[in-house]
């Protein structure tokens, strides 16, 4: 059973993913979502968790989190010790999904913990406890990463990307980031047409001045800051301009192209 839509947090399908979420869901597979900065992957999997009417357990990774971040460690307290779950095994305990975001940020020791959870066993072992939790049916595993980042420091190790099913995730195409604007802005349609048209323009840069294309979600802020009364050029030079880049060149060539499109 799933959620009324109105509970839903707003997300605009591109295609099939939906559909393909649920069927790893229903199959009890692991999941991993690959794409670039802002283009959508956590709203989905918030999206999705409430379709399923699932729990959500987030975990932001970064280069200093550990496998006992995630799995749980004992503290010391009112002088005893005492056992604390960590985020993975309180989603294995409780059911629910488990999203581990830019899971490639997190030390590379710390990913082989999910192991046992994304093949047919789908058991948590917690050495510290001797415990072995056997993840409920209504479990899930979710990664997701930016490929564009990716280098040979920070990267899945091959033993571990084939334990998912993966989706791959992009900008959305002009008409659906044109819907996805006008649902978190309510800017009109002619502003919204612009900001479209502008990252477009900026997403070709890409790879060339630009490490990455601007995001969608950089464009709702811009929306969002014009639709609030901001001039469209200061919204801009705001919310997608000096967000991009630090270099004094590259900024100047933005601001440029966001002039030409807001001239009128």
């Amino acid at each position: 059973m799933t959620a009324p839509e109105r509970e839903l947090p707003f997300y605009q399908p591109v295609g099939d993913e939906c559909e393909l979420f649920e069927a790893a869901w229903r199959q009890q597979l692991p999941v991993l979502i690959k794409g670039p900065t802002g283009c959508g992957k956590t709203r989905f999997v918030a999206h999705m968790a409430a379709r399923l009417n699932l729990p959500l357990i987030t975990v932001s990774c970064h280069d200093d989190l550990t496998a006992a971040d995630l799995v749980g460690r004992h503290l010391i307290g009112d002088g005893a010790t005492y056992w604390v779950d960590g985020p993975l095994t309180r989603a294995v305990r409780e059911g629910g999904i488990c999203y581990l975001d830019e899971v490639v940020e997190a030390r590379k020791d710390t990913t082989v913990v999910l192991h046992p959870l994304t093949d047919d066993r789908r058991v948590l072992p917690i050495e510290r406890t001797g415990e072995l939790l056997q993840a409920p049916k209504n479990f899930m595993l979710v990664v997701s990463y930016n490929p564009g980042y990716q280098h040979v420091l920070k990267s899945l190790k091959p033993s571990t990307r084939q334990r998912f099913v993966a989706l791959a995730f992009d900008f959305p195409r002009p008409e659906v980031e044109t819907a996805v604007l006008k649902q978190e802005s309510g800017l009109d349609d002619a502003r919204i047409a612009q900001l479209v048209t502008l990252a477009g323009q900026l997403r070709r840069l890409a790879g060339y001045d630009l490490e990455e294309g601007v995001s969608t979600r950089l464009l709702v802020y811009a929306a969002k800051l014009m639709a609030a009364g901001m001039a469209p050029r200061r919204a801009c030079r705001t919310a997608l301009v000096e967000p991009l880049s630090d270099d004094t060149d590259t900024v100047a060539a933005l601001a440029a192209i966001v002039d030409a499109q807001f001239a009128a």
